[in-house]
This record gives structure tokens, sequence and C-alpha cells, in this order.
């Protein structure tokens, strides 16, 4: 029987009595936000210090990561913040352009995918070949693990990804004879080393995530034993925010700068929209609308480009852990937002004794996960083209530069998928000698397959003619048509002269056979 209220309230009314958040959800967001911005917290700090920008600029991206993109549709439970996978991209543009530049770059990008949002194509960012993707991350993590290993010395690193390759050598030898940069190796070591074992630790991993205790016994074992390695650079969140004056706005004019702006805007778009694919498979609550999502995204990006902090996207380790927490609605990520702003109001001093070796053994971490050593195996065995493309893109990303990498890895996955598409068949029935060859010609006609094709084409006898069939093609581009239409005229031409060639040489014998005497 129901509920005598239930009779009372009329059926809409009953819908958003439901829909109001009761006492365990408002707790699980609560618990959840809570270990979201500790897992935040050491990477917020660590992507700001590997991007050569300050610390207090990444706790800013997290921050409007959770009040701006947090409150706005699109995913419920994905965590947006500053990304390593952005790191060497911002590096490099902080190098190129400076630091007053970043804010620019950042609200280009955020307000291309707001358009992009707004005309539909969030959705079309899942057209991008996976292979392509984690050939970025993979690349990406690559320099990223070849610069922090510099960090984990107290080192400086080379700018560009083949001298940070080509000067691990060098590093060696220096460190070994520097016992600051051991002492510094050896911290960020066992950074790496908590970070590796703690998840093992069943009950330690559900009260304090990985980063956050590996950070914090470093900073701890630092401070302690007064060890003389370097520590991270605190300004104060006011002075860190920078806005962008009207003179770097000019910038955009240039075809570089404009390069970086694009890169940007792919590789956050792409990055947060394979994260909310992922992170709709990790619950049963509302799935990602993939534009209102690039919207948020983009939203989110406007606010950091005017406050001159570091671009974000939606990152799948702190929504993996959103989720793994128990999270139920978005509140829980503006939460984590709001528990960073307390943190960079009142305790931005704390920064100043997490050791830079700390963070760079996070982040070394966070670059080997993005390599897929385990599922590059599989990937060969099966679908050998799609590992290719992953490797060539992650190479050409080490050896050129992010954005040229990228495209280098999108064109080749385009022309993998038309070659694999442009299927041609060729069917030849012969009817006789008296009758013309049929050539059946079926599938996709492009001009990748045309030297296949010609070949098929140019083994049919010489002297016999030929009757074209193309009724079977559902597709044949400009290439193939005028090669085909040729080819059929040439043959048919040539074929014809054989015959006349072989009547004319006949004839005499013919002339012989007629004249003979009849028995």
């Amino acid at each position: 029987m129901p509920h005598p209220a239930k009779k009372l309230l009329p059926h809409r009314a009953r819908r958003s009595a439901r829909s109001l958040p009761t006492s365990g959800t408002l707790r699980a967001d609560f618990t959840a936000s809570l270990v979201v911005f500790l897992v935040a917290l050491p990477l917020c700090v660590g992507v700001a210090v590997a991007s050569g920008v300050p610390a207090e600029l990444g706790l800013v991206t997290g921050i409007v990561g959770g009040l701006v993109t947090g409150l706005l549709p699109g995913s419920s439970l994905q965590v947006s913040g500053p990304a390593a996978g952005l790191t060497v991209l911002v590096y490099e543009a902080v190098q190129t352009y400076g630091l007053p530049a970043l804010g620019v770059l950042v609200l280009a990008a955020g307000l291309i995918q707001l358009a992009l949002g707004a005309l539909g194509f969030g959705r079309w960012f899942r057209a991008i070949s996976v292979s392509v993707v984690q050939g970025m991350l993979a690349g990406i993590g690559l320099v990223l693990v070849a610069g922090q290993v510099y960090a984990l010395a107290d080192q400086p690193a080379p700018g560009e990804g083949v001298a940070k390759l080509a000067g691990l050598p060098g590093l060696v030898a220096d460190a070994a004879g520097s016992p600051k940069a051991l002492t510094a190796l050896a911290v960020g070591a066992s950074t790496i080393a908590v970070l590796v074992l703690w998840p093992k630790w069943k009950a330690g991993a559900r009260a304090v995530p990985a980063p956050l205790a590996a950070v914090a016994l470093a900073t701890l074992v630092t401070a302690l034993a007064g060890l003389p390695i370097e520590r991270v650079e605190v300004h104060g969140l006011i002075e860190a925010v920078q806005p962008p004056g009207l003179g770097e706005f000019g910038q955009l004019a240039g075809v570089g700068m404009i390069g970086t702006v694009l890169a940007f805007t792919l590789i956050a778009s792409a990055e947060s929209l394979f994260s909310a694919a992922a992170v709709d498979r990790l619950h049963d609550g509302p799935k990602t609308e993939y534009d209102k999502e690039l919207m948020a995204q983009g939203a989110g990006n406007t606010v950091c480009g005017v406050l001159g902090a570091l671009p974000m996207t939606a990152v799948i380790v702190r929504s993996s852990a959103n989720v793994a927490a128990g999270a139920r609605t978005k509140a829980s990520r503006v939460l984590h937002g709001v528990w960073l702003l307390v943190f960079a109001a009142a305790l931005p001093a704390a920064l100043g004794v997490i050791p830079l070796a700390a963070l760079a053994g996070v982040l070394v971490h966070a670059g080997c996960k993005l390599i897929p050593v385990r599922q590059f195996g599989p990937l060969w065995r099966e679908h050998r083209a799609e590992a290719v493309v992953l490797t060539v893109t992650a190479v050409s990303i080490v050896l050129i530069d992010m954005f040229q990498g990228v495209l280098i890895g999108l064109l080749l996955a385009v022309v993998k998928t038309a070659w694999e598409t442009s299927h041609v068949h060729v069917d030849v029935d012969d009817q006789g000698p008296q009758h013309p060859l049929h050539v059946r010609v079926s599938g996709n006609a492009t001009f990748l397959r045309l030297p296949k094709l010609q070949d098929s084409l140019e083994s049919l006898p010489a002297d016999r003619r030929v009757a074209l069939d193309l009724g079977g093609l559902r597709h044949v581009d400009h290439a193939c048509g005028l090669a085909l239409s040729t080819w059929e005229e040439q043959h048919n031409t040539a074929a014809a002269r054989h015959a006349a060639e072989e009547d004319e040489a006949e004839e005499p014998a013919r002339r012989a056979g007629a004249g003979a005497p009849r028995g």
C-alpha cells in the first residue's frame, strides 16, 4: 500500500522530492571531496613547478576546476585541474613567449572550446583515433620523465626533448660527484618507491592517498634531517595571479602562437572527453553530455586565462579517485575546489617546505603511467597498424614538438584508415573468345589502391577486348576514375590493333587455301 504522504503529492512534486540530495548523499560527497583534495594538492603544485610557473598557479587552476567547471553541466563526477599531459607544452610556451603570455594562450583556447561545444563539436572529439591519443600521452610521458629526472637531482633540465635525452649520461656523471645531487636523488627515488608501494597497504591507501603520503613523508624527512636540497618557492596566491595585459594579446598574430593555442585546445579537449568516457564506465550514474562538457572545460580555461593560470583538463587520476571514494553528485568536485581555496588562502607558506625532488618523483611516476607499456604488446599482436601510429606519434613528439607530433599522428591515422577501407576487387567473366571479357570492379577505389588495381587490370590478356563494369564501386575518386576510363580505351584500342594484325597475318594463308584445287 503506498505511503499516505505520496498520495498528497502530484507526480512532478514527488519526482523533485526524490531528486533532492539526502543526508547520505551529502555525507558521501563530503568524504569524496576530501579524498580528491588530498590527491589534487601535490599534483597541482607538482604540475605547476614542472611547467616553469609559480606553484600557486597550479592551485588556482585546481580551484577554478572545482568552483567553475565543477558547477557546470556535462559530466557529474569527473574532476578538472592542471594535468601532467599539458606540462611539456606549457613549459615550452612559457620559455618561448614568457609567463605573461600564458594567460592569453589559455584564454584563447578556452574561447575556442566554448565555440566548439556550442556548435556541437564535442562528440566529434571521440572520433580521434585512440592510438593517436595514447601516442600523444606516451610522448608527453617520455618528455616529462626525461625532464623530471633532472629535477630529481636538483639539476636544470635542457629545453628540448632530444636534448633532455642526450644529456642523461652527463647528468649521471654530474650527480655522482655531487653530495647535494645524490641527497636530492635519494629523496626523489624514495618518493617514487612510496608511490609504488603505498597502494599495496590497503588500510593506509584508504586513509591517505599515495601522492599525499609520498610528498608528506619526503617533506617530513627533509625537514627533520635538515637536508640541503631545493624546496618550492612561495610567492603568495595574490602575487602569483597575473592577468594578461593588452600587449600580450598582440602576440596572437604570430603563427607560432596560433599553433600553440590550437595545440592547447586539441590536447585539453581530447584528454577531457576521453577521460569522461573512461569515468562513465566507472559508475552507473548520469553519463557525460559531451558538448556541454566541452563548454564547461572552455569556461574553466577562459577563467584560468583571465587569471593568468595554467590550462585545465579533466584528469583521470582525480576523477577515478572521486568515483572510488563514493561521490554521487557534482558537489564533491565543487567542495574539492573549496578545500584548495582554503589551503591556498590560509596555508600558502606550507608549500615552501616541500622538496622539489619529491614533486619530481610524483611527476616521474605520473609520466611513467602515461606510457602504455603493458598495452603495447597486445596492441602490436592484434592491431599492428594502430601500434605503429602510437609509436610514430610518441617519437615525433619527442623528436620535434608536441603540436607537430600530434598532427603527424592524426595524418598517419587518416592514411591508415583510408588504406584499410579502400578495398578493391576485380572479377573477370570469360564467356568465350568470341565475346569481350566482362571485368567487374567493386569496393572503394582510391588513389591508395591504384597501383594494385592497375596491376590486376594489366594482367588481363592484351588481345581480348574488355567490357568494364564499375557498377559495384561504392566510391571512386578522380584519380581512379580517370585511370580506369583511360585504361579501358587504351586496352580495347590495343586489342583491336592486335586482332587486325592477326587478320593481316592470316590473309595469305586464307587466299592460298581458297586458290588450291579441289579434290
